[in-house]
């Protein structure tokens, strides 16, 4: 089994070979499906990464929950640990860590009847997840276990199998342009 190094390298070689037009294709995909599942539908409030480097696009997940009527938040790393503000507009964007994209202004929100729509570098059909190795999603879903956790990625992002530790807060459904992995192990609320 690679390393998460190893795999964190595969993957971003492979996001670096995609087109931006690539990227954005896929991307719709992607946000076509999210749309379409329950957890999507029945959220009032989404909690949701702005998009970096050729990641899963979000803006457009973003603009149907707004046009929805739903509550917007994005991530903002403070420290250690990472603090989610509320969305009423692109413009409280700015490069922030490591030149991601986050929130300059806006109310701190810590909501836990919210449906996360979380990043990774690569994922098992198991819903074992690599991150970017800071453990900031694992720290605050640990706080905030009522969270729904859906995971969004490319197919091209998907292993037979990754290291795991017991730190680790994996999604209970995976969203890429061409399946929907569920975690039947455990019940996703509606």
């Amino acid at each position: 089994m690679d390393t998460k190094k190893e795999i964190r390298k595969m993957v971003f070689k492979r996001r670096a070979e995609h087109t931006d037009d690539e990227i954005q294709t896929l991307s719709h995909s992607v946000y076509k499906r999210v749309c379409e599942q329950p957890e999507f539908k029945n959220a009032d409030r989404i909690l949701v990464y702005a998009d970096y480097n050729h990641e899963v696009m979000t803006g457009e997940m973003i603009k149907e929950a707004w046009k929805q009527g739903k509550e917007v938040a994005v991530p903002k790393v403070v420290g250690k640990d990472m603090v989610f503000y509320k969305l009423t507009t692109f413009s409280q964007l700015e490069p922030g860590y490591f030149q991601i994209p986050e929130p300059v202004s806006g109310e701190i929100v810590e909501w836990e009847d919210a449906l996360m729509i979380m990043p990774g570098v690569a994922f098992t059909k198991n819903l074992e997840r690599v991150g970017y190795g800071g453990g900031f999603y694992d720290r605050y879903l640990e706080k905030h276990q009522n969270v729904i956790r859906l995971a969004i990625a490319f197919e091209f992002q998907m292993a037979a199998e990754v290291p795991t530790e017991p730190t680790d807060i994996n999604p209970q459904l995976l969203v890429t342009e061409a399946a929907v992995y569920r975690n039947a192990a455990e019940e996703v609320k509606k």
